[in-house]
């Protein structure tokens, strides 16, 4: 979004003279911006044609990953590039490993991967990097040691604490919560969460009672039972967080026909696809997300410049990614995608993803 600032400084009453002055500098700065810009563009650096990435998501059938998976083949597409995506159908800490390998064994010249465990994939994506191949994770990261560059959806303390804010809204900041997460190991989900307790240290919160944290293991039917449970267990729960897009949607199946519908408040981070009609019959009034697709395709054009040659994954390095403009690199090799979107009825329609 863009502020629009007008100037008072060229009112009508403004005399001809300064009129033609400022027109004649305004025509000055606009030959000098295009001849920067012209500049900047000329020194940015190609990415190399023909690269083979390869994407391994937690999950290859998931509706988030699927879109994931598919900004990120749209930007190696943009820049000539050969991508494929491989995945396991379960989030187990160790059920990518053997796609690591697949990757490493054809030779691919970048792995980017969303990690199910942040140390149980380590190991091989150091093997992998000991070969040449470059890594970047996004999504969810694994420890530094295991790749060069972590494409971020949004800082994760702004998740973290925009979830807890929210709820807290919702709740009218009192009564019992929980947390419906995805796997105990999901380094993601792990972050947000010490994020969301970390803001409900302040002192507006101290009406709210977190009474469990639950993990559905990004499975459905799983998570639908664990929102039954909570319900159960909890007779006083007025609300629950669910920052995964798997757990959020199964918590909204049951909470849609459940008697808790109304009195129990859900929100998490889901696409308006999924969860538009639980907006529209005010299961859920509100939640957040970014656009998975563009997360994708920040990655994709990570992983290219970096098989490139064109960056390292060090701290103050540019790079150009398509569409999106310029990225800068950050401490410990984040780039971050941009602050999420609160869906409500209001907006949900303007989304298709």
């Amino acid at each position: 979004m863009f502020n629009i600032i007008d100037s008072k400084s060229n009112r009508s009453n403004a005399r001809g003279l300064v009129c033609a002055t400022i027109a004649t500098m305004a025509l000055i700065a606009s030959i000098s911006l295009i001849s920067t810009t012209a500049y900047a563009q000329s020194d940015q650096k190609e990415i190399n044609k023909g690269l083979k990435i390869g994407f391994i998501p937690k999950l290859i059938n998931n509706p988030y990953s699927v879109r994931q998976q598919g900004g990120g083949l749209e930007a190696v597409k943009e820049y000539q590039g050969i991508g494929k995506s491989v995945g396991p159908s379960d989030a187990g800490a160790s059920s990518q490993v053997s796609y690591i390998n697949t990757l490493i064994t054809q030779k691919q010249n970048a792995i980017v991967i969303a990690a199910n465990d942040e140390n149980a994939v380590v190991p091989y994506l150091k093997k992998a990097m000991a070969q040449g191949i470059k890594v970047v994770t996004f999504d969810s990261d694994t420890a530094p040691e295991g790749r060069q560059i972590f494409v971020n959806q949004a800082s994760s303390e702004g998740i973290g604490r925009g979830q807890m804010q929210l709820l807290a809204k919702l709740m009218n900041y009192e009564g019992d919560f929980a947390i419906l997460s995805a796997t105990p190991n999901a380094t993601n989900q792990n972050t947000w969460i010490k994020w969301m307790k970390e803001e409900q240290t302040k002192p507006e919160y101290s009406k709210m009672n977190l009474v469990a944290t639950v993990y559905g293991n990004d499975d459905d039917q799983k998570s639908f039972t664990e929102m039954q449970g909570l319900i159960q267990a909890y007779p006083n729960l007025t609300g629950v967080a669910s920052p995964t897009s798997v757990g959020v949607v199964a918590a909204a199946r049951y909470l849609s026909s459940s008697p808790a519908k109304g009195k129990v408040h859900l929100t998490g981070l889901g696409t308006p696809n999924q969860l538009r009609e639980f907006i529209k019959n005010e299961t859920i009034t509100a939640f957040q997300l970014w656009d998975p697709a563009k997360l994708g395709y920040l990655a994709g054009y990570a992983a290219g410049h970096l098989a490139s040659g064109n960056i390292t994954g060090a701290e103050g390095e540019t790079f150009n990614a398509g569409k999106l403009g310029e990225y800068t690199i950050g401490k410990n090799g984040e780039v971050v995608l941009g602050v999420p979107t609160t869906f409500t009825a209001d907006n949900v329609d303007e989304f298709d993803f």
